[in-house]
């Protein structure tokens, strides 16, 4: 019986150490998507056409590579909004909200 008890406790660490992990990856893959966000939130305060966003915002691009495939998913997200909004409200501390609540 005590060995079931210490394989379930091996079992139990060893499971646990994979979600912690996977937490900090979702917390890291939220920064940069949050990051992107900025970006793209930065670019539409610069009068930046919708149509040129990524190219402008790849310029100084601070992310991983494989980020760049979300600016044309976010980039209609950020130019739907009114442009009230768009100076008043931090969209990259929002996406993170949400991501991480994902």
């Amino acid at each position: 019986m005590t060995r079931v008890l210490v394989l379930a406790a091996v079992a139990a660490s060893s499971l646990a150490l994979p979600l912690w992990a996977q937490d900090a990856a979702k917390v890291e893959s939220c920064g940069h998507q949050a990051s992107v966000v900025a970006a793209i939130q930065q670019a539409r305060l610069d009068r930046v056409k919708e149509r040129k966003v990524q190219a402008h915002v790849l310029e100084n691009a601070t992310w991983p590579e494989n980020f760049n495939t979300a600016i044309p998913l976010l980039t209609p997200w950020v130019y739907e909004m009114k442009m009230r909004d768009i100076r008043q409200q931090n969209l990259a501390d929002a996406w993170t909200e949400l991501c991480l609540q994902q």
